[in-house]
């Protein structure tokens, strides 16, 4: 699979995560910032994967987000360490 349909189905997860009105405002504004990270296209992937993986762990690891957001973070950032 091509690495824009890869960043495009992350960006799906994090659109996902950032419309859900039971996940914390921070985490919410926190995924699209790392949205904005990957589909900035003047940045090598490999930085902007870096990048991306870096503020996930930081919002994963908030002990305010519900179970399902962490979950869902986790899979986003797997699916991020396929394209590094």
């Amino acid at each position: 699979m091509p690495t824009d349909e890869k960043i495009e189905q992350i960006c799906d997860g994090l659109n996902m995560l950032s419309e859900d009105n039971s996940i914390p405002r921070n985490i919410r504004r926190g995924a699209e910032s790392v949205k904005q990270i990957l589909l900035k296209d003047s940045d090598p992937i490999d930085l902007r994967v870096a990048s991306a993986v870096s503020t996930l762990d930081e919002l994963a690891n908030d002990p305010n987000i519900p179970l399902h957001g962490r979950t869902l973070i986790w899979n986003i950032m797997s699916r991020l360490e396929e394209l590094a």
